[in-house]
């Protein structure tokens, strides 16, 4: 960058350490300097690449990860290419799957594409030309059989076996589908069609984002640089975040459901949250989070800024006052949902909990219901329900709480 004029040389490198935050690994850091180098000498926006298949209808924080990681580029002036893989899609991402993955109809491909631009646009700059959206079918439903045979032609079994998930899967006996074979390739054909300049992605992408710069560089490309962001932690401070797992944090939570889920993250996950869902200095990030401040007040600072984010200060201030006020002080919300039981269901002899729980959407089934009910997180009206096979009668009003946050109002018809 040395033969750059000064003032470009400058902004190069304060993009460059900006862009560098959270990123476990950049393929290569010396490369995309040099590619900022040279957008900012021609006016010419660098293309960030995310791509995002349409397989669950809800975005949550963990890939708000990537997204906040493509904003930055936008508020640099770069220009930000979302794919939406509704073809992808069909084959199913191998990234981290130990089998294969089943194949979606392409009627609920379409259901959740719907809903992906309204839920990433809660981060990135929708302005057209900040952004630019596409669907893959674009050009992968075009290409002919011929088409992909030369497609496969650029990639070797032994490449492909290079990949975790393959390899294990394949040392295991575990059947591999030919179609799994193709995920990446369709994905870095993504990647020439659109001339990338910069791919965006996690751990469990690098595989596919770097076969994304075998296909440029063999197309006569600029090959794509490749930046790869941490997998973010769930609620439970074990497993990835994953609305299956039930560890998330969903981008359309209500504000009191998103700062109560973000209370409940553990003491040693703070730092990482912090560095990788809010703009905190690095400074502050130490402060927070090395001892100076009580965990409650720096996880409080957090759960709002995070809220904030998708609903305003006005929500995030509501909802900090609410949590204070129910938990802190031991009330109930001024709020909550009501749930009507017929009079038939309830009966003389009551209704038995692992329903009610069901009824109220506590739980996903009457053995986790019951569960909960031998975890001691079950009250109606503050006393505590002991017999997870027991029944239980109420009156109209009564409220129902389960664990730390969830609450219903009964009502009896």
């Amino acid at each position: 960058m040395s033969e750059l004029p000064e003032e470009i040389r400058r902004r190069v490198e304060r993009d460059l350490e900006a862009l560098k935050r959270g990123a476990v690994e950049i393929y290569s850091c010396e490369e995309l300097g040099v590619r900022l180098g040279e957008s900012y000498q021609t006016g010419r926006p660098l293309r960030v690449k995310l791509g995002m298949d349409p397989t669950a209808p809800d975005i949550h924080l963990g890939h708000t990860v990537v997204l906040r990681k493509m904003r930055q580029f936008q508020d640099l002036g770069h220009k930000a290419v979302l794919i939406i893989g509704d073809y992808t899609a069909r084959v199913g991402d191998p990234s981290g799957q130990n089998k294969t993955r089943p194949v979606l109809s392409p009627e609920a491909i379409d259901a959740h594409a719907e809903t992906y631009l309204a839920q990433a646009g809660k981060v990135l700059d929708l302005a057209p030309e900040k952004l630019e959206v596409r669907r893959n079918s674009e050009w992968l439903a075009k290409l002919s059989f011929a088409d992909v045979i030369r497609l496969t032609s650029k990639m070797t079994v032994a490449r492909m076996l290079e990949r975790d998930t393959f390899a294990l899967r394949h040392k295991s006996g575990d059947p591999i589908g030919i179609h799994e074979f193709l995920y990446p390739l369709m994905q870095g054909y993504d990647s020439m069609m659109i001339e990338a300049d910069v791919e965006l992605g996690g751990t469990d992408q690098t595989f596919n984002n770097l076969v994304g710069r075998d296909l440029q560089r063999d197309a006569g490309q600029k090959p794509q640089i490749v930046m790869i962001m941490p997998i973010l932690v769930g609620l439970d401070g074990v497993q990835k975040m994953s609305k299956s797992k039930g560890n998330y944090i969903g981008v359309t939570d209500a504000p009191a459901d998103m700062y109560g889920k973000a209370m409940s993250i553990p003491d040693e996950l703070m730092g990482n949250y912090y560095e990788l869902l809010t703009s905190v200095s690095a400074d502050e990030r130490r402060e927070l989070t090395g001892g100076k401040v009580h965990p409650r007040e720096a996880k409080a600072r957090l759960a709002r800024t995070i809220v904030e984010q998708f609903h305003g200060p006005e929500a995030a201030a509501a909802a900090a006052a609410e949590f204070d006020r129910v938990f802190a002080q031991k009330e109930q919300p001024t709020e909550m949902p009501e749930v009507t039981v017929g009079a038939g269901e309830l009966g003389e002899g009551g209704i038995w909990i692992a329903r009610l729980i069901g009824l109220c959407g506590f739980a996903r089934s009457n053995g986790e219901a019951m569960r909960l009910v031998q975890q001691g997180g079950v009250t109606l009206d503050e006393q505590t329900i002991a017999d997870p096979k027991g029944n239980v009668t109420f009156a109209d009003g009564a409220v129902l709480k389960v664990g730390k946050r969830r609450f219903a109002r009964l009502r009896v018809r």
